[in-house]
């Protein structure tokens, strides 16, 4: 029989000094982790490590500085304050090659805290809507801590351990967080929807970032046939497609008739479809996002976006400035799986501004600035002003093609930048 205890004992097992992995994303176990917080008058220098968190944590409560450091590896709204002051940190990575940091040693974990689905009758939970780089902290992690919960999906793939892995488990009804990208729907990401959604092929298999943008993208493929799904993540905007049958995975050469996918994010919809649904496939994102893997599916075709992006094609995705916004993630894993895929298309999409009317395509980017996708991998720059290929141009070429692709209200300057760097 199962046995539970009160969050209280099982966050007791984590010491000062100590590494511990977070959940991420909609399998956040946030219950467990304020329960953890909560102990900050005990504890010293405890180091937490995770990808994007969702939910209600504070992480960034200046009373917690010298009780925990957050490392995080791909920073989200709940850890900006933490990693841009003096709480923590950003550590940049490839999504692929995280799980290697947790199982080189690179980064030892001393405890998980995981969020699961309640054990089946063999006694397996599942890691539910993420396993990308949980699965690794699970099987090297000296201690585990599970958030069991019956309203997180059972996922098939990668993510199942048994409770005899499991040191404590507690008892939690929370409702998973929910995301829903279409409430940032504006006119010029509509329009890169469609010109995206022009691009993709019959055939094709599908990789999406985060964000409107791809979900917009996927209400145009109503009339494709025969796309796959072999992405890092997908959302709600997937389902009509599965449904009608659009997305029926039927040309993968890799686990064909399968959705192929590290993590979930979306709303209570989205977590029911996945339930129990063999179609479904989470898997380690050392697998999932392996470009060897990425490129022997046809025509595959990667959806990202991008902060800004210069006039020689180099893509900051994830800083403004020196400010750290998000992480690497898997958008070069994708960008360069795509690039070697046969008929494969990577895909960088942004809207031309900003919503206060600063240029996205710029003669430099903004000092400090991390570049995520190089000048050397970039193909196709998609705005609501048309698309792009920079792969085989020079560097005066990429500029006179992403000028086209800038507003029109900033052309000018960007023009006067160019004759100024190719014309003097």
């Amino acid at each position: 029989m199962t046995h539970y205890v009160s969050a209280e004992e099982a966050v007791s097992l984590i010491k000062s000094n100590s590494r511990v992995f977070i959940h991420g994303s909609a399998a956040t176990p946030v219950f467990l982790t304020n329960k953890l917080l909560e102990r900050y008058k005990d504890l010293s220098q405890v180091e937490l490590v995770s990808i994007s968190t969702l939910g209600d944590i504070d992480f960034g409560n200046k009373k917690y500085k010298d009780s925990f450091i957050i490392n995080s590896l791909f920073v989200s709204a709940n850890t900006r304050s933490a990693v841009n002051g003096n709480q923590g940190g950003y550590l940049p990575v490839f999504l692929s090659e995280i799980p290697r940091l947790f199982r080189e040693n690179y980064l030892p974990l001393d405890v998980a805290i995981i969020h699961v689905s309640p054990p089946d009758i063999h006694g397996f939970c599942s890691l539910g809507t993420s396993v990308d780089i949980a699965r690794a902290a699970v099987d090297v992690a000296k201690i585990i801590v599970a958030q069991v919960n019956p309203n997180m999906p059972r996922v098939h793939g990668g993510g199942f351990i048994h409770v005899s892995k499991i040191n404590k488990m507690v008892w939690v009804e929370d409702q998973l967080p929910e995301v829903n990208y279409s409430s940032d729907i504006t006119p010029e990401a509509e329009k890169i929807g469609e010109i995206i959604a022009s691009m993709v092929d019959d055939g094709a298999t599908m990789q999406l970032g985060i964000g409107t943008i791809p979900d917009l993208v996927l209400r145009n493929l109503t009339n494709h046939k025969n796309l796959g799904l072999h992405t890092e993540m997908f959302s709600d905007g997937a389902l009509p497609l599965i449904e009608s049958g659009v997305i029926n995975n039927s040309m993968k050469k890799i686990r064909r008739g399968r959705i192929v996918t590290g993590f979930l994010i979306g709303t209570k919809k989205l977590y029911d479809f996945v339930n129990d649904n063999p179609m479904v496939n989470a898997l380690d994102i050392s697998y999932v996002n392996d470009t060897s893997i990425i490129r022997q599916n046809p025509k595959a075709t990667s959806i990202n976006s991008a902060i800004e992006i210069d006039l020689t094609g180099q893509v900051c995705a994830d800083s403004i400035g020196m400010y750290q916004y998000s992480g690497i993630g898997g958008q070069m894993d994708f960008i360069r799986g795509a690039s070697l895929s046969p008929k494969g298309k990577p895909i960088i999409a942004l809207p031309s501004m900003t919503a206060k009317g600063i240029s996205r395509i710029v003669p430099n980017l903004k000092p400090g600035a991390g570049v995520v996708t190089t000048r050397g991998h970039i193909h196709w720059v998609v705005t609501e002003f048309g698309a792009v290929n920079l792969y085989g141009k020079n560097l005066e070429q990429r500029a006179a093609e992403l000028i086209k692709l800038a507003h029109p209200s900033h052309r000018e300057e960007l023009e006067k930048a160019f004759h100024k760097r190719f014309k003097s």
